[in-house]
């Protein structure tokens, strides 16, 4: 961005603030540009909503409300329109709607989204909608979610195999992001599509820059993956098991010269449309800076990173507030 006084490119700074949401104190990290000749800090829509999302995440996860992300997917599911879901759940007319923008709900609100989560309970809502619906969009909707019910294994076991790969559950350690075997398995293949030579080692490391700078720039990281400082720099948690999930990426031996590994092989297309645009281009940004390199020297880069410098003694977690400090990107 430039100075509207000098025209000279700002700088990006970055400082901890405390914002007052809905009567209480949330610390995030505060995203200006700064005109150097002027002191002035300048901000812009994508940065103000970026720190809006970083407090609203807290407030989520400290009661439970559900993510954006969450509340579209649950209505998809039962493929209702959200004039209809806020009709079915007795709320304002145009309210779903809103909560699908990002609009934060109530507590009360929050909980009663969640629970419809369960077809089950869902159905119970559409019962006692009963009167309030078109006699044939209320035998629709009803067939609909029983049709759901009746196949919900498939559901479960995909919630199962989710939380079986993953340690945390959506929160602080993961960047707030959706925890979705089917994202993180495209996010892989959009990689491995646009990148030269994906080992391991890289691959661990791509996705570190990926979501950090996800985080960065959105107040949420993409794969739903907690990564850990170890001797050979920053890793997803338990990324030789992640990797081994996908049949559509198979894993190749090669040895070059005197180092053995396994190299990343992409067997189909990634489905882009699960991305948003703001996403996509976070995964452009990472493949351009990084896709030609090594692994050995993108490791190298990633050791001059204070999240790994910070906490590669002992080991420890990356907490996602390091994305403030990423170097390379």
């Amino acid at each position: 961005m430039k100075s509207p006084f000098t025209g000279k490119e700002m700088k990006r700074v970055y400082e901890k603030r405390t914002w007052n949401f809905r009567g209480e104190q949330y610390e995030y990290e505060h995203m200006a540009w700064l005109c150097e000749d002027t002191g002035e800090q300048f901000t812009d829509d994508e940065s103000d909503t970026a720190g809006f999302i970083q407090v609203t995440n807290q407030y989520r996860a400290k009661y439970g409300i559900p993510y954006t992300d969450e509340i579209i997917a649950v209505r998809q599911r039962y493929g209702i329109s959200a004039a209809k879901m806020s009709l079915i759940l007795g709320i304002g007319v145009n309210q779903y709607r809103l909560y699908e923008q990002g609009e934060v709900p109530s507590v009360s609100n929050g909980r009663m989204i969640r629970s419809i989560m369960n077809p089950k309970v869902m159905l119970d809502m559409v019962e006692s909608s009963k009167n309030e619906l078109a006699e044939s969009e209320y035998e629709k909707i009803k067939n609909k979610v029983q049709a759901i019910i009746a196949s919900s294994d498939a559901y479960k076991m995909e919630q199962y195999e989710t939380n079986r790969i993953f340690n945390t559950p959506r929160g602080p350690e993961n960047g707030y992001a959706q925890l979705s075997l089917v994202r993180l398995k495209n996010i892989m293949l959009y990689i491995l599509n646009r990148c030269d030579d994906v080992w391991c080692t890289k691959m661990n490391k791509l996705l570190f820059y990926v979501d950090f700078m996800s985080y960065r720039e959105r107040g949420m990281a993409m794969t739903g993956l907690s990564y850990r400082a170890i001797d050979f720099g920053p890793v997803p948690e338990r990324w030789d098991r992640v990797y081994s999930e996908f049949p559509e990426v198979r894993q190749e031996l090669r040895q070059v010269k005197d180092f053995e590994g396994n190299v990343l092989i992409g067997l189909e297309e990634p489905d882009v449309t699960l991305f948003t645009d703001t996403e996509l281009k976070v995964l452009d940004t990472i493949c351009m800076k990084f896709g030609k390199l090594t692994s050995r020297e993108i490791s190298r880069i990633s050791h001059d990173e204070n999240a790994w410098l910070n906490h590669k003694d002992k080991h420890e977690h990356i907490p996602f507030d390091d994305a403030f400090k990423i170097k390379a990107i």
